[in-house]
């Protein structure tokens, strides 16, 4: 497979591991700074390193992801994507409530923000599966169970960019490590549970 960059960044790769430095206020997110009573809502950015290759049809992906967590919202990350403007992002990433979560984010012109399970340590395992235009985001902690976080629809191609997004929307940035990268061109039978 070939990979290709949109904001391209420093990459080391050995064996099956993938480091990507994801430098510091980059984000992808579409959506309104607006101010909210307390707090302020994410910032429009579309400039994350982002390390993909191109699929055509049903496949699956996964890898196992790992970072150090030391600022909020940041992220190692797997992304599907049409278009600035249609995207779907799955992270693992340390939330504004403190916590290790697997987080989603589906965006058709404006990004929405979910929270999913909150998870023990630094590293995790992220899937991706598409049947047609329809999605499923899964994570896992062993490899072997993995469980679903976000069922979606996009408005996509048959063929679609597939990856890596390595995100510090706040901080200063670091390492995104990623491991074990398989992309299959499988159509699995039961999209919800990922196989």
């Amino acid at each position: 497979m070939e990979f290709k960059w949109l904001n391209e960044s420093t990459i080391t790769k050995t064996g099956d591991r993938i480091e990507i430095v994801a430098p510091g206020q980059t984000d992808f997110f579409c959506g309104s700074i607006d101010e909210c009573e307390e707090g302020i809502l994410p910032e429009s950015l579309c400039n994350a390193p982002y390390y993909y290759t191109e699929v055509e049809g049903d496949f699956v992906l996964k890898v196992k992801v790992s970072h150090d967590f030391k600022d909020t919202y940041d992220s190692a990350s797997v992304m599907v994507m049409k278009d600035l403007t249609c995207w779907a992002k799955c992270c693992y990433e340390l939330t504004d409530f403190g916590t290790h979560a697997a987080v989603s984010v589906v965006t058709k012109g404006d990004s929405d923000d979910a929270n999913g399970c909150n998870l023990e340590g630094n590293t995790a395992w992220l899937q991706v599966v598409r049947v047609g235009n329809n999605f499923a985001f899964h994570y896992s902690v062993d490899r072997e169970n993995f469980y679903m976080m976000r069922y979606f629809h996009l408005p996509v191609d048959p063929v679609v960019k597939v990856g890596l997004l390595a995100q510090a929307p706040v901080g200063d940035g670091g390492l995104r490590v990623y491991e074990h990268l398989s992309i299959e061109n499988i159509t699995v039978k039961n999209i919800r549970a990922g196989k």
